[in-house]
């Protein structure tokens, strides 16, 4: 594992896209894909939060899962509201939006309900995911993409707001690229409601003795398609009740 996790540890540091790991190692399954990301988060520093991935129904279905996946935020990974994406850090960004959550309590166990997210959540947010595959091509199997802490790279969160007497299942979502509207959701775009995804996460961290922490940010799964970006460019997600963020390219 720690050869594997090296190999994606290096194609980072030199924004240098490397072979899926899945045509080398054939063998590579979920289990040892996310034995691979716990060495990438053993050595990366502080941590954020977490993030999830493939929360569409129809994404699920696509790749054969029943399940989302879920990667960790490094907290170097985050931009300041108002600090623009430098991409010439990254291999071939994309952005997505997102709905946040802030935890105010520690959030564990087998048995975490979306009520006890919502319970749990100081406050939530719109933010925008920076994503940034490591293979060439943008190409993975999604044992390659659980190994590739699913594609992160960089986040921006915005103001917080308070949950209460906001369903999140029916928000509006509009993600702009360069002022033209490229895609549409709902926050039930997120396994029908965006604090299920997170009540998943937390019961899928509790087979590993593990939890949601206070303090603790997670993105809940992206609510639309991820739009390429580069220098130039500005992207903004907006979702009803949360708010707009904007995030520039150079």
């Amino acid at each position: 594992m720690s050869e594997l996790a090296a190999k994606l540890a290096k194609a980072v540091a030199d924004r240098q896209v490397i072979t899926q790991l899945s045509i080398d190692h054939p063998e590579l399954d979920l289990a040892t894909a996310y034995e691979v990301q716990g060495e990438l988060r053993a050595a990366a520093g502080p941590l954020a939060g977490w993030k999830l991935g493939v929360t569409s129904r129809a994404k699920q279905a696509q790749v054969g899962l029943t399940d989302p996946i879920y990667g960790f935020l490094a907290a170097e990974g985050a931009i300041d509201v108002g600090e623009r994406l430098d991409t010439s850090r990254l291999i071939h960004p994309r952005c997505e939006p997102e709905i946040v959550f802030i935890l105010g309590r520690d959030l564990a166990g087998p048995h975490v309900t979306t009520a006890d997210v919502l319970a749990a959540s100081s406050s939530v947010a719109v933010g925008i995911e920076v994503l940034d595959s490591r293979y060439a091509d943008y190409r993975f199997a999604m044992t390659d993409v659980v190994a590739d802490n699913t594609s992160a790279a960089r986040y921006v969160v915005g103001p917080p707001v308070s949950p209460q007497g906001i369903d999140l299942r029916l928000v509006g979502v509009v993600l702009e690229k360069n002022g033209t509207i490229v895609a549409t959701a709902s926050g039930a775009a997120a396994l029908g409601h965006p604090a299920a995804a997170v009540a998943w996460l937390a019961r899928r961290l509790s087979i590993q003795g593990e939890g949601l922490r206070a303090g603790e940010v997670v993105l809940s799964g992206g609510l639309t398609l991820a739009v390429p970006v580069a220098p130039g460019d500005v992207v903004t997600a907006s979702i009803d009740r949360l708010g707009s963020l904007e995030l520039g390219c150079c």
